[in-house]
């Protein structure tokens, strides 16, 4: 086996490896990125809300607690209050 060969071989059995590795690294985009979170496991009294809502801005307000539900679903856009 001349040099060439032996090269395009090494790279032919790297390369799926290299990108499988890069592949299961990286995480899912935004997968159950938008979470609520309550002040106990009833879900009855939410104390904050992470993520992004429907128009892409950043929602970060509260408390973050055991007890939260995350979706991948947008939070609601609510317009900013009147000045």
């Amino acid at each position: 086996m001349n040099s060439n060969m032996k090269r395009a071989l090494r790279l032919a059995l790297v390369l799926p490896v290299l990108v499988l590795a890069l592949w299961t690294s990286v995480p899912p985009a935004d997968a159950a990125s938008n979470c609520t979170y309550y002040s106990d496991a009833s879900h009855t009294t939410v104390v904050g809300r992470f993520g992004r809502d429907c128009c892409n801005n950043q929602v970060a307000w509260g408390v973050k607690t055991q007890f939260s539900v995350c979706s991948s679903a947008c939070l609601i856009c609510y317009p900013p209050p009147p000045r």
